[in-house]
């Protein structure tokens, strides 16, 4: 970052204040619902630069009920003494402090700043916050929910930032002039999606590592350079889905990424000393406070700067060949009880199972979730994926029910954003799988209920087999979900289809090894769960049979490991990690476990080896239930195992709780990719390739089963499931697939000669065989084990 210059003092724009206020008083004395009101008024509400000066615009109705007089409320303005390097760990930095007079009107705080100074991927900005003083002279901070940049996080004060200038250097703007010019246009679907965690993608855990790797694929792929493993499981797709990069919780105990100085000389009225800390936090991304979701995670962030969303964007737009959409994650059916400490009661309607609902029936709070959202797609994203879209719901008083707001999800579908001069509508996917979490949720769900009730035809959700508990490990799952399998064949046009996932791979992980495993995947739990959910037969189906939009996981894809993440628990900690720890005995053997950068703060805690460890959780587990979570019963008792556990002893609550920080810290760089990138194999990859090529030259397979289609197993089974699908494109083209998922091998068979309607006659050529079938297989007779599967094509 460029050195600062210095600034001029913030002041009042009184002229520009009165505009500003003129112009939100007009709006407010119209005489629209209140909630179209509250929809253009949320547009230009926190910092925005207008010119030379900040317009500054808060929602703050506690003020008014606290009775704070306008007098004793101000924008604070903190400008840096020195250079604010944001890649450093840590370092304490001196600020300017000026404390700017607001207008108030109604629930608004409203103020034009000069002097401020915006932020840009160059230099930093100006930080800012409302601050407001009781009658005892205490200052208390209100932060801007609709923050552009928070460099320290949610819970510090936000960046003033050049959005604008960042979105104008946009370099994909010939992929957004391809649209046409006027109307919105609705953007359609992709052919298929890779699902991302950008933490652990790559080497680099950041944003911009994540770009770096893609355009450098770019250039291999435009040079035609002979594709590794590597490179191959990345590339195929025709859009990149991110988990959430939203601001996450941060650390419930501390420390704060933000800490003002007490003091005579930390803490006065013109300067203020900061303690800063780089935000290092570890997520899957769910773990969000609705505050702050339209700027960017910066614990994601290798420079600081939001900027890196944009070049991701653009890396995306811009690979050769065939352009790849970018898809956002976002979450908006819950927030953690972190919230409740960074935004007012006003945001929130209740406790729910992941901490708090979210009150949408407040207009203004529900205008500015729909900005929140509208200034994260206008980072350049093609589409939108909504979690968890049954948990936005609401109280119907008249009524004493709970309802389903899928008003509020037709809002979130209908909004216009506008990037490089074209204005569209993103493709939009749903997570919903209602009535969960009702207990016969996985009997009941349709998982067509947001299709249903959104006026575009082109809506998506999760299908059956893609939502959370998917288990294609245990024998006769298969079978056991065909009845779900027809339901995709029927009506998995709008469905995202796929077994793996963020949640899929997840639980997976949490099952009891000692069910009825599919040991014909692999000799060891590793490798049985690496190949249930990177599996060729079950490709074959997703990719040649299925309809909708398949999906694939990257961590799946490179057979990495995956979990829960999340090291901000102070409270839960140790209880979620004795829940997963059950995933040691699915994801780790003792090679791996004793690999020297493998698990080394758990090693530094006196864990040696994985047998270690696996008893210390076995019995951590067990008192979790027996002492209610007493976290010192629990380390007494731990101490008084016989033999002695390892581990830190004397066990402490203290100890207990670094234990459950050092294994999320540990599974997080367990789970980044880079680390199986080398054990990868040449043959799998390349049919996976081949395998996504193929779908991606046939769009008219997204479409459900014809009349003249068929899809059924091979029957009678003998102990073995076989699928078996034809399907007829518009072209006269037929493709048929044949795939084993698990049991004995069929042995001796000849595919093509099998009594299926349509299937009769010559002219079947080999498209695509799975390893181990050899190239050389060209039709005829074949034996078919677990995994293995082939695709024929004709032309009629």
């Amino acid at each position: 970052m460029d050195a600062p210059t210095r600034t001029p003092v913030p002041a009042l724009d009184r002229a520009a204040t009165d505009r500003l206020v003129a112009w939100l008083s007009e709006e407010l004395q119209t005489h629209r619902p209140a909630f179209e009101t509250a929809r253009v008024v949320a547009a230009r509400l926190g910092a925005r630069r207008a010119g030379d000066v900040c317009e500054v615009i808060f929602w703050a109705p506690e003020l008014l009920e606290r009775r704070v007089p306008e007098g004793d409320v101000f924008v604070e303005v903190l400008d840096p003494e020195e250079e604010l390097v944001l890649a450093r760990a840590r370092q304490s930095m001196a600020f300017r402090r000026t404390r700017v007079p607001i207008v108030r009107i109604e629930n608004y705080c409203v103020a034009a700043i000069e002097g401020m100074r915006p932020g840009s991927r160059e230099r930093v900005g100006s930080f800012y916050s409302l601050v407001w003083r009781d009658a005892e002279n205490t200052w208390s901070r209100v932060l801007d929910p609709l923050a552009a940049s928070l460099p320290f996080g949610v819970f510090a004060p936000a960046e003033y930032y050049d959005v604008e200038a960042m979105l104008a250097a946009r370099t994909d703007a010939a992929y957004w002039a391809a649209l046409p010019e006027g109307d919105p246009v609705k953007l359609g679907p992709a052919a298929n999606i890779l699902q991302i965690h950008a933490p652990t993608a790559t080497a680099s855990m950041t944003l911009a590592g994540l770009t770096k790797h893609i355009e450098t694929l770019g250039e291999r792929v435009r040079h035609d350079v002979p594709l590794a493993p590597a490179d191959r499981i990345f590339l195929g797709y025709e859009a990149i889905q991110l988990l959430p990069v939203e601001p996450t919780t941060v650390y419930e105990a501390g420390p704060a990424f933000w800490a003002e100085e007490e003091g005579p000389d930390g803490d006065t009225d013109e300067r203020v000393v900061v303690d800063l800390r780089r935000p290092d936090t570890t997520n899957w991304g769910y773990d969000i406070v609705i505050s702050g979701m339209a700027a960017v995670n910066p614990a994601l962030l290798e420079t600081g700067r939001p900027d890196e969303l944009v070049d991701l964007a653009c890396a995306l737009h811009n690979f050769p060949g065939r352009p790849k959409k970018l898809i956002i994650d976002v979450v908006f059916g819950h927030s953690d009880n972190q919230g409740l400490d960074v935004l007012s009661h006003h945001w929130f309607a209740g406790p729910n199972m992941y901490g708090q609902n979210v009150n949408y029936r407040n207009p203004m709070v529900r205008a500015m979730l729909l900005e929140m959202q509208r200034r994260k797609v206008a980072y350049g994203a093609d589409a939108v994926r909504v979690d968890g879209a049954q948990d936005f719901k609401w109280w119907d008083a008249d009524a004493q029910v709970l309802r389903h707001d899928d008003d509020f999800l037709q809002e979130m579908a209908d909004i216009v954003q506008e990037v490089g001069g074209r204005r569209y509508r993103p493709w939009f996917i749903f997570e919903d799988g209602r009535p969960w979490p009702e207990e016969d949720w996985e009997l009941s769900s349709t998982y067509r209920a947001v299709i249903e009730s959104q006026r575009d035809d082109d809506v998506f959700q999760w299908g059956p087999l893609t939502f959370a508990h998917n288990t294609p490990f245990l024998y006769t799952f298969w079978l056991t979900k065909f009845w779900r399998i027809e339901e995709i064949l029927q009506h998995g046009q709008n469905w995202i289809s796929g077994c793996a996932n963020h949640d899929t791979l997840r639980r997976g992980t949490q099952i009891n090894p000692k069910l009825n495993i599919n040991t014909r995947l692999g000799d060891t739990r590793m490798e049985i769960l690496d190949k249930a959910y990177d599996h060729p037969a079950a490709q074959m189906l997703t990719y040649a049979a299925f309809p909708g939009v398949p999906m694939d996981f990257l961590n799946a894809m490179a057979r990495a490991s995956w979990g829960f993440i999340r090291n901000q628990d102070d409270r839960w900690g140790v209880k979620i990690v004795a829940e997963e720890a059950i995933s040691l005995g699915w994801q780790v053997d003792d090679y791996t476990y004793s690999m020297p950068g493998s698990f080394t703060r758990l090693k530094e805690l006196g864990f040696g080896d994985r047998e270690g460890l696996a008893r210390f959780f076995k019995i951590l587990e067990a008192l979790v239930e027996v002492t209610d979570y007493d976290l010192d019963v629990m380390a007494k008792l731990l101490d008084a195992v016989d033999p002695p556990l390892e581990g830190p002893a004397p066990f402490t609550a203290r100890v207990l709780k670094q234990v459950a920080r050092a294994w999320m810290d540990d599974m997080h760089d367990y789970c980044n990719v880079s680390k199986y990138l080398d054990s990868l194999g040449e043959a799998h990859t390349e049919y996976m390739l081949a395998l996504r090529e193929f779908r991606l030259a046939r769009p008219w397979l997204r479409g459900a089963l014809g009349p003249r289609d068929h899809f059924d197993y091979q029957a009678p089974t003998r102990g073995s499931v076989a699928f078996r699908s034809l399907r007829h494109g518009p072209d006269g083209e037929q493709v048929f697939a044949i795939a084993h998922l698990e049991g004995k091998p069929l042995l001796g068979i000849v595919p093509t000669e099998l009594d299926i309607p349509g299937l009769a006659g010559g002219g079947w050529e080999v498209a695509l065989a799975s390893p181990p079938i050899g190239a050389d297989y060209r039709g005829g007779t074949i034996d078919l084990h677990d995994g293995m599967a082939v695709l024929y094509t004709r032309r009629l």
